[in-house]
């Protein structure tokens, strides 16, 4: 008997197969212990908006909707300033965006759901009204202790097999629509020409006794649309897809095949890995698996290297065969910022954590549990149909008051290699601005005009419009700079070069015909424009020089703003530099509108003609 012979013997003696079913069970990535996990290891800066993390390339973020008590036929014509979670998909050329909104705070009401569309994904239409205030049928009264109606649903779109596209909300009772506060679930066709159906329940509550005698619209089934109702008989038979409505409805009838007892899961999204296993993804860090569609899953567990809160987290396979996983990569439930991503080649082991939307602009009104920051993000779900192959688009809110979409180049990188020479002259007035991460609102615009420049427009007086060009990683830079302005209000321009963590290397400020050079107590001149003439910057950076200085603007010797090991990102913004609101500022203390929010101010513009950036 060999020696290998002899050990196994030894050791099946020593530790019989029994031994085993004794010892606790590791987490494995990839299996029901361990769904997922992020590799990366880089953690949340909580002091800084964006989070200390490189950018995601060439991200877009646009706003939607910006909310408007003043004026509210320039937002939705209601001026209603809760508006959240909000929910994505395309259809026939179109996308549609739909979101829930109150007048000030969450779950008070009433509350209606409104949709946006859009033929590019990058200039959004007027929304309008998709489910309106519930009105009960006369004599039906509001059951103690609830005392009014509002929305609230984690899915908005579905796209049925014979092409009919749906879209789907939930009637409840304030404050909690959940479980005995549900009502149920409503639905109506969307037509090609973007008018909609009659509003029909296709699902009660189950943990009440709701039904058509005694609720606002007609159950499904009463459609004489044989079309519609096949496709809500088939929303109601995709287990994936209707596993997003357990939130408001736990299922007592047996609806869903996820056990959850403890009502731990919220917020359900899916992704198909490339061996057919089904990965959900919860708020709380939350994942399972399911071997079969759906039809069955592992028991939730909590992903430990997944950092985050009650914000949602959303995962999907990208157009490239890759993975991205989006949410807040930080445990605090009021400051939900930054949006980031992470990716992966086999949707097991991400890393990669990069931003994709690191603003937080102040929030104008107070309300209940409006949270500070880009939140509750949703992209567009399996099975939908796609807008492209070179973007994955996601929607969501930022301080639960205005709505946003980000455009995210595909493949997800945030490392630039070679120089960048940029002047505009290929891309076309008003596309998107290839490797540039562009920051724009409603009332701040930057997009490339007729005179292929990059213009940066300012009417907001509490937001700023921002472009930023990530460079190779360097510690000696040389920058050539042309810009133009062509008019100032009250709000200086600022020119930041940044390392990898935002970490401000050389600023710049650009106000009443001078070029400052800012340090933390003092500034110096270094240059002279006229407003509707161009002008040009050069700056040289070595990281490695010996205090205090360690750089040049137009010639002039300076030290730099903050200590940095290299550099790698050029940000120009139509206002100042923000690190308000932080995790102190305070969430629910009563306080007014800010003054003059709702009216804008005189625009500030400002031009990007050539960048030229050169890591030596």
């Amino acid at each position: 008997m060999n020696i290998r012979n002899t050990l196994l013997i030894l050791f099946s003696f020593l530790f019989p197969p029994s031994t085993f079913l004794l010892l606790p069970l590791s987490a494995q990535t990839g299996t029901p212990a361990e769904p997922i996990a992020y590799v990366g290891g880089e953690i949340c800066n909580p002091r800084l908006h964006d989070g200390g993390f490189r950018y995601a390339i060439g991200v877009e973020n646009i706003q939607v909707m910006r909310a408007n008590r003043t004026h509210p036929e320039w937002a939705e014509d209601y001026g209603w300033t809760y508006n959240h979670a909000a929910n994505l998909t395309y259809h026939n050329g179109t996308f549609y965006l739909q979101y829930l909104s109150n007048p000030v705070d969450e779950q008070q009401p009433p509350g209606q759901t409104l949709i946006a569309t859009s033929t590019d994904g990058r200039n959004w239409n007027k929304p309008f009204v998709a489910f309106p205030p519930y009105k009960a049928p006369e004599g039906v009264t509001i059951p103690k202790p609830y005392y009014g109606y509002i929305m609230h649903q984690r899915m908005g779109f579905y796209t049925a097999p014979n092409g009919r596209l749906l879209t789907v909300a939930f009637y409840g009772h304030s404050y909690n629509p959940f479980k005995e506060g549900g009502i149920g679930r409503v639905v109506r066709e969307i037509y090609d020409d973007g008018t909609m159906g009659p509003i029909y329940f296709v699902r009660y509550s189950s943990h009440a006794s709701w039904n058509q005698s005694d609720t606002a619209y007609p159950f499904y089934t009463q459609s004489k649309d044989k079309g519609f109702r096949q496709a809500c008989q088939d929303l109601l038979n995709d287990k994936l897809r209707t596993l997003q409505w357990i939130d408001e409805d736990r299922g007592l009838d047996g609806f869903y095949n996820l056990k959850d007892s403890i009502n731990r899961v919220q917020a359900t999204n899916y992704y198909h890995r490339p061996d057919g296993q089904v990965v959900a993804l919860w708020k709380w860090s939350y994942a399972a698996l399911s071997p079969d569609e759906g039809q069955t899953w592992s028991t939730p567990v909590r992903v430990p290297s997944l950092i985050m809160a009650g914000g949602k987290q959303w995962g999907q396979r990208t157009a490239d065969g890759r993975y991205a996983i989006c949410y807040n990569p930080i445990e605090t439930q009021p400051y939900r910022y930054p949006l980031i991503a992470i990716t992966s080649d086999d949707g097991i082991r991400f890393d990669n954590m990069c931003v994709v939307h690191g603003e937080v602009p102040p929030r104008r009104f107070m309300g209940e549990n409006k949270d500070f920051g880009p939140c509750y993000v949703r992209g567009i779900v399996e099975g939908e149909q796609q807008p492209d192959t070179t973007n994955m688009w996601l929607a969501y809110s930022v301080n639960k008051e205005d709505i946003w979409v980000a455009r995210v180049p595909l493949p997800i990188r945030s490392e630039w290699k070679g120089d960048v020479v940029e002047d505009f002259s290929n891309i076309t007035p008003g596309e998107p601005v290839a490797n540039w991460n562009i920051y724009r609102s409603k009332w701040c615009d930057a997009s490339v005009d007729g005179q292929h420049s990059l213009r940066l427009t300012d009417s907001d007086p509490y937001d700023y419009s921002r472009a930023v060009r990530v460079f190779q990683q360097t510690n000696r830079l040389s920058a050539d700079i042309e810009l133009q302005v062509d008019a100032e209000n009250g709000e200086p321009f600022e020119l930041n070069i940044t390392d990898r963590h935002g970490t401000r290397a050389l600023v710049l400020i650009l106000h009443k015909g001078k070029v400052c050079w800012e340090g933390i107590c003092s500034q110096r001149e270094v240059g002279k424009y006229e407003t509707g003439k161009p002008f040009s910057i050069h700056l040289m950076i070595d990281t490695r020089a010996t205090a205090p200085v360690a750089a040049e603007a137009n010639g002039v010797e300076l030290p730099l703003h903050q200590a940095v090991n290299t550099v790698e990102r050029f940000s120009l913004s139509t206002g100042r530099y923000r690190d308000l609101p932080n995790r102190q500022t305070p969430n629910q203390d009563p306080a007014p509108p800010l003054t003059g929010c709702d009216e804008p101010v005189k625009q500030s513009v400002i031009k990007i003609l050539k960048v030229n950036l050169h890591a030596k």
